[in-house]
């Protein structure tokens, strides 16, 4: 039997955007209904799915060698792991999720002294008894099995996760701290990164993950253009750009190729035609390693 590499998925929020991203990576991840453990084309890694909330204590015991978790995990277990690299990616969006104190818009407290001698609420039990203790706010604080922005009006207040504040903002809840910002991570046993099969593995996927991630928002440019053209339209392009240049069997023209982000390529492309340019597409990218 080859070595592996055990590697932890989380279960719940992230499953599909991350199933997505190793998908996007090269990796083709399946999980059968009911299952706990997903199939992975790849001989040398070996998958199970945990819960984010419990996923760097599996990997600080070494039940699994790597495992995908966010920030805010590792600091409430208080796990002692090695952080491989920021994985940009959560359920919703690209952006770093935040962990808020909240309460009724309806209500008298404005600020967190306000809270002294209240209850508040939270799946984030320890780092929110860290954070009043650092503010000297004396305050009860609750574990919240769900469901705990509806608790916000029968107690004195949240702390909950917000990508968005959609569900904040419908449920008419205001936000007056932040108690932390987090991303999600790659992590790996301490033992498992001094193993150099195992380490080299892990970096290995880490470098493939991060570049899927990277790709997610750029595209490829390809255009053709007359060469006397070819000036125009790089003034055009951006100044930090190195873009392809090929001569065609007819030699008065040129194609061009760059990389950039799909945001930008909308903007440059009528300007790209204006100077010259013709048979200009894009294609999207799977990975994009700098």
């Amino acid at each position: 039997m080859s070595k592996q590499v055990k590697i932890g998925l989380p279960k719940g929020s992230l499953q599909n955007s991350t199933f997505d991203l190793f998908n996007r990576a090269g990796f083709d991840v399946q999980l059968s209904n009911r299952s706990f453990f997903p199939s992975i084309d790849d001989p040398e890694l070996e998958g199970v799915m945990f819960r984010a909330q419990e996923m760097s204590r599996y990997v600080e015991d070494g039940v699994i060698d790597m495992g995908i978790t966010g920030k805010d995990w590792i600091c409430e277990n208080g796990s002692d792991v090695v952080e491989v690299c920021e994985l940009m990616y959560s359920k919703a969006t690209t952006r770093p999720t935040h962990w808020v104190l909240a309460v009724p818009n309806e209500g008298k407290i404005e600020k967190v002294e306000d809270l002294e001698g209240g209850i508040v609420a939270t799946e984030l039990i320890n780092v929110t008894k860290k954070y009043f203790a650092e503010k000297k706010v004396n305050v009860k604080v609750e574990f919240s099995w769900g469901a705990t922005e509806v608790k916000a009006r029968l107690l004195d207040g949240i702390v909950e996760l917000t990508e968005t504040g959609s569900s904040l903002r419908a449920n008419n809840l205001k936000i007056i701290d932040t108690l932390m910002t987090s991303t999600t991570r790659l992590i790996a046993n301490k033992q498992a990164w001094e193993d150099d099969f195992k380490r080299e593995k892990i970096e290995s996927i880490a470098m493939l993950l991060q570049g899927a991630i990277e790709g997610r928002a750029k595209v490829g440019l390809k255009m053709n253009l007359p060469a006397e053209k070819l000036e125009a339209a790089l003034a055009i392009l951006p100044s930090e750009k190195s873009p392809t240049v090929n001569e065609l069997a007819d030699k008065r023209f040129l194609a061009l190729e760059v990389v950039l982000e799909e945001s930008a390529a909308r903007d440059l492309i009528p300007k790209l035609k204006r100077a010259g340019a013709s048979g200009i597409f894009t294609y999207p990218l799977n990975q994009v390693i700098p």
